[in-house]
């Protein structure tokens, strides 16, 4: 992954609307499903790679590895290795990452409050 180098003002990086700002480019990587559900799903908690694997439904191991790395290079994960035989490999939200877990748990409230009327229009706009 390549960072561009940001020259204007910290107001410019931040502008989501801005093709070159460093937020575009911050919400790119974490607005996937799969960053949001590592997210939701280390929590509090501290969880080995295969903990993680079994806990999202669906993801590859690629994915995982892929996203894992994104978030530890945006400083949302840290991750552990201990130096045993075989290696083991621990993941734990940073501070910035479960101020991110707010949002995220907003946003599954949010699905689970309308998911109702959601399945609704969705049958009466395919209908």
């Amino acid at each position: 992954m390549v960072t561009k180098q940001f020259e204007g003002s910290p107001k410019d990086e931040a502008d989501l609307t801005r093709a070159d700002s460093l937020a575009r480019e911050i919400f790119s990587d974490i607005a996937n499903k799969w960053a949001l559900l590592i997210i939701e799903t280390v929590g509090e908690r501290t969880l080995r790679f295969t903990e993680l694997r079994n806990e999202i439904e669906g993801i590859s191991h690629k994915m995982l590895t892929q996203n894992l790395r994104m978030l530890e290079r945006n400083g949302l994960v840290d991750r552990c290795v201990h130096p045993t035989v075989p290696p083991r490999v621990e993941y734990t939200l940073t501070e910035p990452g479960r101020a991110l877990r707010a949002t995220v748990d907003g946003m599954c409230d949010w699905t689970h409050r309308y998911l109702g009327h959601i399945e609704t229009a969705r049958h009466q706009f395919d209908t």
